[in-house]
């Protein structure tokens, strides 16, 4: 790893990392202690204000009922004086925008007193509604630079936290962001919907299974977060890790994952400082991290938290990649959340899962132990199979990225093929429902919905399937088709709203099969699994996802098989689309046209971005050490010749090959990325997705041979090796 230039003292400095001392100590403060102290949770909330107000605010996010505007200043006021007592000197509105990103406003308390002094004031109109305007964001054409009025509003369901920095704190308000017509220009307002929606349609199952006020249903999500962490040196002496996230040119080290070594292993002491450090920090606001190890990749690793109402799991999942991009800096790291940092290793994907649940009820998706549950829990799990079947693509659509492509269908993530994964025994179930004679060799009888000879279902009914993308886990589902670096909520959008619509068809044949006699229910419901499972049963699949025979079969079955994120996108516009979103009244035509405007723009702008930083990388890097080399060959050879030896020339003519069809793929690559005059951005997207990244793949793949070539201590970057080996 001798290296030269840059390349070289970012080795040196990366392999004399000195430990930081620790800044904390679990032993002064329990994890009993830390867990929300910066948090206006529940407690805080019951402590400062007016019992009247407080449960007034509490049935607000329990229930789900309008807030009272009286009580909002007096929130306010409590608000305020709990941050300035923490330090606070400023309030932020936070919210998160089409990119996918956290963003945030910051107004101080102090306003002047006219006296020459200042006053701290929050009042109940600051609290509730901010104006950032914020034109600059992607909006998809809901509106333009010259109509830019902006606005956020406070989610009370989401409470507000105290974010530390060693100069001083700022109180966050997790907010939703609103056209001044009222149309979403965020992720969060299509969550709120999408909950509002599912609650209206699950409560109307649960009624009909006897339960005439079931109270509220809510989905419930624990998304885990896989992410990479390279040695801060070394990731800035890569342009293409510092400006595209991931690397365009690196060739394969002598050692990869191949030995599964560092996967479950012993966590490195610098990396396990990190995570101490992030789940400290993460404990503080409320995160309920759970679970953290080593990855399959070198250098990956995996956080994940438990379950959570999913519009606080959403936030709090963009608190958690905040959190690691900014306590990695502190140790010396950068924290890589691309989909795909690394080529011919496994790239990172952000595992969703997900349940329904509810407070009488409990966990909706558990098969329960006595038949009238077992009969519940296939009625949703059947709303399920339906909702996936019907909206395959639009499932595919909302994980589309330029990042995400890189992984889906490769052989460390889910096929681009959506399927259900439930398992044998409980696909068996399904099948056997209303049949004359039961396949199983467990049961002798016809198999019937909410009486006796419907055993109860074990929990887990077959083995875990990886290469499924919508797994059946015991009791949930497991969406893995995410990206790393996603906001969780689109997906959750359309888990939510596709699952409410099946859920509302159901119980509408429900309702009319028994006409409100519950004694035809039993009758009623096995006749309509029956047919669900008739009609939407090809969704599901068991088997191994990665074989080429599953790819054959899915098209047999006529299951939609989009390779690419501009394949996709245009499903989130598809008629069938319009219709169910407008229908559960959770986005309108143009909501969905304006995110599929600005997700198309996003993927051409990653691309260009990546093809701009490839060509500059390869002009005024790489080019250079591969001449230098060249120069130092042929001069070598010359000397070689005068004595009768040429054994070198083979080397050298292997190199000026390379030499060569790197200079003429720089070329092709330039004079790619110009789009079409007048491209509309499917279009666009279109060339960037089957012409601009042919020709990086193509420019790529003479560099790395170039660098299986040249001397070491003449290669200006750092290698994979050194970047997944240094620690």
């Amino acid at each position: 790893m001798s290296g030269s230039g840059a390349r070289h003292q970012a080795t040196l400095a990366a392999t004399s990392f000195k430990p930081v001392p620790p800044a904390f100590d679990f032993t002064e403060n329990s994890v009993r202690e830390l867990f929300g102290a910066n948090v206006f949770g529940s407690s805080v909330m019951k402590e400062r204000l007016p019992r009247q107000v407080y449960r007034s605010l509490r049935q607000t996010i329990e229930a789900g009922e309008q807030l009272d505007p009286t009580v909002a200043d007096v929130v306010a006021a409590a608000m305020k004086d709990w941050a300035i007592d923490r330090g606070a000197t400023h309030y932020a509105h936070v919210f998160y925008p089409l990119t996918g990103l956290t963003a945030e406003k910051h107004d101080s308390f102090l306003v002047p007193d006219g006296d020459g002094n200042a006053i701290a004031q929050f009042d109940g109109k600051a609290l509730i509604q901010g104006e950032p305007d914020a034109p600059s964001f992607p909006s998809g054409g809901l509106r333009t630079t010259f109509e830019a009025r902006g606005y956020t509003a406070w989610d009370v369901t989401s409470p507000a936290y105290i974010l530390e920095n060693p100069n001083g704190t700022t109180l966050c308000i997790p907010t939703a962001f609103v056209s001044w017509t009222g149309e979403a220009l965020d992720k969060k307002t299509p969550v709120l919907r999408s909950m509002q929606a599912l609650n209206r349609q699950a409560q109307r199952i649960l009624r009909l299974f006897g339960d005439p006020d079931p109270g509220r249903v809510q989905a419930t999500v624990g998304a885990e977060q896989e992410y990479f962490l390279v040695d801060r040196n070394l990731f800035y002496a890569r342009p293409d890790l510092v400006s595209a996230g991931r690397t365009l040119f690196g060739a394969r080290p002598p050692k990869g994952q191949e030995l599964a070594d560092h996967y479950f292993g012993a966590i490195p002491d610098r990396v396990l400082a990190f995570m101490l450090a992030c789940e400290h920090e993460l404990f503080k606001l409320g995160v309920p991290v759970k679970t953290r190890h080593n990855e399959v990749a070198p250098a990956q690793y995996e956080i994940a938290p438990v379950f959570e109402e999913a519009n606080l799991a959403t936030d709090h999942q963009q608190l958690m990649m905040l959190t690691l991009r900014r306590v990695a800096e502190k140790y010396g790291m950068a924290c890589l959340l691309h989909e795909k940092p690394f080529s011919g290793i496994n790239g990172s994907g952000k595992h969703v899962n997900y349940s329904l649940y509810n407070a009488r009820h409990g966990n909706l998706l558990d098969p329960g132990d006595n038949p009238h549950d077992n009969a519940q829990f296939l009625v949703f799990c059947a709303a399920i199979i339906r909702a996936i079947s019907l909206h395959a693509s639009l499932l595919r659509a909302v994980v589309a990225t330029a990042n995400n492509d890189h992984r889906l269908g490769a052989h460390e993530a889910p096929p681009a093929i959506i399927s259900v994964y439930l398992g044998d025994q409980l696909t068996q179930v399904l099948s056997e429902i209303g049949t004359d004679v039961a396949r199983s060799s467990r049961r002798q009888h016809p198999l019937t919905v909410g009486v006796d000879t419907l055993p109860p279902l074990p929990r887990d009914a077959g083995d875990r399937n990886r290469t499924s993308p919508f797994a059946f886990t015991a009791n949930k589902f497991e969406f893995r088709a995410v990206g790393a670096s996603q906001s969780i909520s689109g997906p959750l959008v359309t888990l939510n709203t596709i699952i409410a619509d099946s859920l509302d068809y159901l119980a509408t044949e429900l309702e009319t099969a028994t006409g409100g006699d519950p004694e035809r229910l039993n009758g009623a419901v096995q006749d309509l699994l029956r047919r669900v499972f008739d009609e939407h049963g090809s969704v599901i699949f068991n088997g191994d996802g990665y074989s080429e025979a599953w790819h054959q079969e899915a098209a047999t079955r006529g299951l939609p098989h989009l390779r690419t994120a501009v394949d996709a996108l245009p499903a989130l516009t598809s008629p069938a689309t319009v219709a169910l979103f407008e229908r559960q009244q959770v986005l309108s035509r143009r909501e969905l046209e304006s995110r599929q405007e600005a997700y198309l723009e996003q993927y051409a702008l990653t691309v260009r971005v990546e093809a701009n930083v490839a060509l500059e990388l390869a002009q005024t890097v790489i080019l250079p050490a591969a001449l230098r080399y060249q120069t130092q060959l042929a001069d070598n050879c010359a000397r070689l010749r005068e004595i009768g030896r040429t054994g070198a020339l083979g080397l050298l003519d292997e190199v000026s090959q390379y030499v060569d069809q790197l200079q003429e793929r720089l070329q092709a690559l330039q004079g790619s990325l110009a789009p079409p005059a007048g491209a509309a951005a499917l279009e666009t997207a279109d060339h960037y997705c089957r012409v601009v990244k042919p020709a990086m793949v193509a420019l790529r793949k003479s560099a790395d041979q170039l660098e299986a070539l040249v001397a070491d201590d003449l290669w200006p970057l750092p290698t994979y090796q050194e970047l997944l080996f240094i620690r």
